[in-house]
């Protein structure tokens, strides 16, 4: 089995219970990997180059924002997409970016 990241991108906080929910359901079917954390809404910097410039963000105007990640086992891509149709995150109009995990 795979490993991928889940980076939840959204505009607005939301109740947690939902995500709760979810986390719980991929937990009891083996596919939660890690829980993950939240990110802070605001701050954080992007670093351009090697002498350490740097511009902060995320950006007020940036709508879809990263707020979280999880590690997520499934087989392939199209098992990690389905696992993502009933995140809550999507009633906010949400997105979930899926990156596989490179294993060194």
């Amino acid at each position: 089995m795979s490993e991928f990241v889940f980076l939840y991108r959204r505009p607005a906080q939301e109740s947690m219970e939902k995500w709760q929910a979810w986390f719980k359901k991929m937990e009891q079917s083996g596919h939660l990997a890690n829980y993950g954390q939240p990110l802070e809404p605001k701050g954080g910097r992007l670093v351009k180059d090697k002498k350490g410039g740097y511009s902060d963000g995320p950006y007020a105007e940036t709508k879809d924002i990263v707020v979280g990640y999880s590690v997520i086992a499934a087989t392939d891509y199209d098992e990690a997409v389905a696992l993502t149709l009933e995140h809550p995150i999507f009633d906010q109009e949400g997105m979930i970016e899926i990156r596989p995990i490179f294993k060194l």
